[in-house]
C-alpha cells in the first residue's frame, strides 16, 4: 500500500476504535449530579428503577434489571438458562463466544455449539438450529437448552437481523425446545437502521440485553430484560457476581439521558456510509455498512492500524482487516479527515 505524506495531524486524534469511547456531555453530567438516589441493595434506587421500567417498556418485557456491563448481562442470562454442562447454540464469532473471556463456560457452565452464517453475515438459518439440536440419545449426551442471538452482529460488521429473520430463528428454537437470549448490545442501532421499535426486534426472545454505553453515550451500564420471575432470579445472580449497586441512580441517570438519543444513531450510520464510500473511492474494497461499523479488508491489519495512528486516526485490527466504528463524538469533518489519512492500497 501507498502511505499518505508524513503525518501532520490537523487536530486531536479521531478515535474510531469503538462506540464505547464516547464521553458524557454536560447535559448527561448534570443529570448524574442531580439524580435522586437510594440504596438499591437494601431499599431500591428510584432512578435505577425508572430506567429499568423504561427499558422494559421499550423492549416489550415485564421487567428489567440494570447491570454494570453487557458481558455481565449476558452471563446472568446464561447462568439463569443453563445447567452445568448444558449446551447453547450461538452464531459464529458472536460476542458471547469470543469476547467475554470464556465466562459462558467458566461461570455459566455452558458448552457452545457454533452455528454458521448461512442466512447472511452474522446470521444462521432455521435449518442450522434444527440440525444442531440433539434429540434423544444416551444419558451422557449433551442437553441443548438455549439459542443465543446477536443483533447487530459486531464481528460481522454491525449487520442487522430483520424482524422476519429473527422470528424464523426464535420459532425454530422454541420448536426444538430451546430458550432464546438476545444479545442486543447494539439493538438500538438495528432498530434505527430498520425503522422499527426495539420491541419488534426482541419478539420471541425470552431474555434481552441492551447496552447504554456504546452509541448512546452513557459512561457505563446495560439493561437485562425478561419476565418478572427471570428478573427476580437475575437480581440474585447479579449480587452473586458482585454487581449489587448502592446509589446506582447516578449511573442510571446517564442511561435515561442516553435513551433520549436513540434517534441520533442515524447520524452515526450516515457517517459510516460516508466513511465507507470515501475509502472505496481511494481503492479499498469496502462493503457499505448497515449500521455504524465499517470493516476494511487489509493484507497487514496491524501495519495499517499503525500507519493510521501516525496520522491521528485510531482503529483496531481484525482477523482480516481494520475495524472503524462511528459514534456521537465523531463529526463529519473527522470522517473526511480519516478517509484522507488512509493509505492507498497497493
Amino acid at each position: 500500500m501507498t502511505a499518505p505524506p508524513a503525518p501532520s495531524p490537523a487536530g486531536p486524534p479521531i478515535d474510531l476504535r469503538s462506540d464505547t469511547v464516547t464521553r458524557p456531555d454536560a447535559r448527561m453530567r448534570d443529570a448524574m449530579a442531580r439524580a435522586e438516589v437510594g440504596d438499591d441493595v437494601l431499599d431500591g434506587d428510584p432512578t435505577l428503577r425508572a430506567l429499568e421500567e423504561r427499558v422494559a417498556g421499550l423492549l416489550g418485557r415485564a421487567d428489567a434489571l440494570w447491570v454494570p456491563s453487557g458481558s455481565m448481562g449476558n452471563l446472568i442470562a446464561l447462568c439463569a438458562h443453563l445447567g452445568r454442562g448444558d449446551r447453547f447454540l450461538v452464531p459464529d464469532r458472536a460476542h458471547i463466544l469470543d469476547l467475554e473471556v470464556g465466562t459462558a463456560a467458566w461461570l455459566a457452565g455452558g458448552m457452545p455449539r457454533v452455528l454458521p452464517w448461512s442466512a447472511g453475515p452474522g446470521t444462521p438459518g432455521p435449518a442450522d438450529i434444527d440440525r444442531a439440536v440433539a434429540r434423544g440419545g444416551p444419558y451422557f449426551a449433551l442437553r441443548d437448552r438455549l439459542l443465543c442471538l446477536e443483533n447487530t452482529h459486531s464481528a460481522a460488521g454491525g449487520t442487522v437481523t430483520t424482524p422476519a429473520q429473527h422470528r424464523l430463528l426464535t420459532d425454530a428454537a422454541h420448536a426444538a425446545g430451546l430458550l432464546v437470549h438476545l444479545d442486543g448490545a447494539r439493538l438500538w442501532n438495528a432498530a434505527v437502521a430498520l425503522g422499527v421499535p426495539p420491541a419488534v426486534l426482541a419478539e420471541g426472545a425470552d431474555t434481552v440485553q441492551v447496552c447504554l454505553s456504546k452509541g448512546l453515550g452513557a459512561p457505563v451500564g446495560s439493561v437485562l430484560a425478561g419476565s418478572a420471575a427471570f428478573v427476580r432470579e437475575a437480581r440474585r445472580l447479579r449480587k452473586m457476581l458482585g454487581g449489587g449497586v448502592r446509589q446506582g441512580g447516578v449511573l442510571a441517570a446517564a442511561g435515561l439521558v442516553a435513551l433520549d438519543r436513540v434517534d441520533h444513531l442515524a447520524t452515526d450510520h450516515e457517517h459510516a456510509r460516508l466513511l465507507a464510500a470515501g475509502l472505496a473511492d481511494r481503492g479499498w474494497k469496502v462493503d457499505p455498512p448497515q449500521t455504524n461499523i465499517v470493516l476494511v479488508p487489509a493484507d497487514d491489519p496491524a501495519d495499517t492500524v499503525g500507519l493510521l495512528a501516525e496520522h491521528g486516526v485510531l482503529t483496531v485490527p481484525t482477523e482480516a482487516g481494520v475495524r472503524l466504528v462511528t459514534h456521537r463524538d465523531v463529526s463529519r469533518p473527522d470522517i473526511l479527515r480519516a478517509v484522507a489519512s488512509f493509505p492507498r492500497p497497493s
